[in-house]
């Protein structure tokens, strides 16, 4: 999706009933951020960024905070990166990818290849000569950025829209019908490391859509094609399909996992609600890796008539925002994506008068963990601060957020970041870093200053 778009969406409609309750585990601490909140489902909470406006401060400020996943609003597309046959441009995706890897971020790919945004020679190109430009570009690109995905959007929006279920007739599918095949075989010879996603809107409910993809997938699993996951753009109204959550678990039982990746609802009385029932979702369905919102603040959208995000335009949190965020918060950590019952310890080292405490929530899975650090000021206000963390033998820290860590195994210091830094008495704030291996058994210990 992009500003370039000029189709209309055909919105779901319904309410959504409430649904099902999610298990309720040992709590840990509340988030207090997105990312955080998130992170203690073992969930990224990502968003789509325009590269060049990381130089906005306010911009660069909430994103840093907030998200724990960025994806390239269009920076990623064909026609930003092969402008020309044969030359490529990187400049903007290797930007936004440093700055997710400088804050404790991963990084969606988006997209490889679909049918608009192509560059002027692609459109111009047509069977096998079209056929083997578009391999050459999923080839190029992933290989550029391999080791560096989390996901990729390998192929977006090939199904058409009406009752039908079938393909999108474009310059693509007129290479033949096993495009999309080759198109992910080639994904995965160049990025074996990257998830390869199928993504596409319009199918946010049991429809023919939604059949017509989740056909393909099953086909794709049986005969194996690398396909890892599939992608739900879910630009919503004002209202939701009563079959969400259900649409998701039917995909996720072919053995993929399932992503929410363009979300945005319309603003309306029922939007902090829909907000709330697409997260809720995510959360019921173990194979729901995580959510991106389609931008930042109102402004920043492609539906900014709709001020359909989480932040308005001046970047203040918006109702949406805090029914989000209570998702996350509600019923304690749950365990990622294919991982058994996760088991869930505190520990602290309180200090009394000045100084500060640390009291780290852990969510450990066979394999890895996530830990969430709050950190208290004493009795006097703190500025600046430093948590030591030790890790077992055979952990290694892979990721944080709201903090830097220096090292990444064994003695590991976490110092704040330029807006945690400071803290009013007995006021806290959060971090957290995600690992492999076990979690941190002995309490870290908490330097102010």
């Amino acid at each position: 999706m992009s500003v370039k778009r000029t189709r209309l969406i055909a919105l779901c409609s319904g309410l959504l009933a409430v649904a099902g309750a999610v298990a309720v585990m040992p709590s840990a601490s509340a988030g207090t951020t997105l990312r955080a909140a998130a992170a203690e489902k073992g969930r990224y909470f990502g968003t789509a960024v325009a590269t060049s406006r990381l130089s906005d401060s306010a911009y660069a400020s909430i994103i840093n905070r907030e998200f724990s996943s960025l994806v390239a609003e269009n920076d990623m597309k064909w026609d930003a990166t092969e402008p020309q046959q044969g030359r490529f441009s990187f400049t903007n995706g290797d930007r936004l990818v440093s700055h997710a890897q400088a804050n404790g971020m991963t990084v969606r790919g988006h997209a490889l290849l679909w049918h608009a945004q192509q560059p002027s020679w692609a459109q111009g190109l047509s069977g096998s000569a079209l056929r083997s430009a578009a391999i050459n570009h999923v080839t190029q690109v992933a290989a550029h950025f391999r080791g560096k995905i989390h996901s990729w959007d390998v192929v977006n929006e090939a199904f058409a829209d009406g009752g039908g279920g079938g393909r999108r007739d474009s310059n693509l599918q007129r290479t033949g019908n096993d495009w999309i095949e080759a198109a992910f075989r080639a994904a995965r010879a160049a990025d074996p490391g990257a998830k390869l996603c199928y993504n596409d809107y319009n199918t946010d409910g049991v429809n023919a859509k939604s059949t017509g993809i989740y056909t393909m997938v099953r086909d794709f699993k049986s005969r194996g094609v690398p396909i890892d996951c599939v992608g739900f753009q879910s630009h919503l109204g004002t209202g939701i399909a009563s079959d969400y959550q259900r649409n998701l678990q039917r995909f996720a039982d072919l053995g993929v996992d399932v992503q929410i990746t363009e979300l945005d609802v319309a603003q309306g009385s029922n939007q902090a609600n829909i907000y709330a029932t697409v997260t809720r979702a995510c959360i019921a369905v173990s194979r729901c890796n995580g959510i991106t919102v389609w931008g930042v603040r109102d402004s920043d959208s492609w539906r900014r008539d709709e001020n359909p995000l989480l932040f308005d335009s001046n970047g203040n949190k918006k109702q949406a925002y805090t029914a989000v965020l209570n998702e996350l918060n509600a019923g304690g950590p749950s365990s990622p994506p294919p991982s058994p019952s996760p088991s869930t310890s505190t520990s602290s080292n309180p200090q009394p008068g000045g100084g500060c405490t640390a009291t780290v929530s852990l969510n450990s899975w066979t394999g890895g963990f996530v830990a969430t650090v709050k950190v208290t000021a004493g009795s006097a206000p703190v500025n600046g601060w430093t948590v030591t963390v030790s890790l077992p033998s055979g952990s290694a820290v892979t990721s944080a957020w709201s903090a830097t860590n220096t090292g990444t195994t064994g003695s590991v210091a976490f110092r704040n970041v330029s807006y945690n830094g400071g803290i009013a008495a007995a006021g806290s704030t959060e971090f957290g870093f995600q690992g492999t291996g076990n979690g941190p058994a002995a309490t870290p210990v908490c330097q102010a200053g």
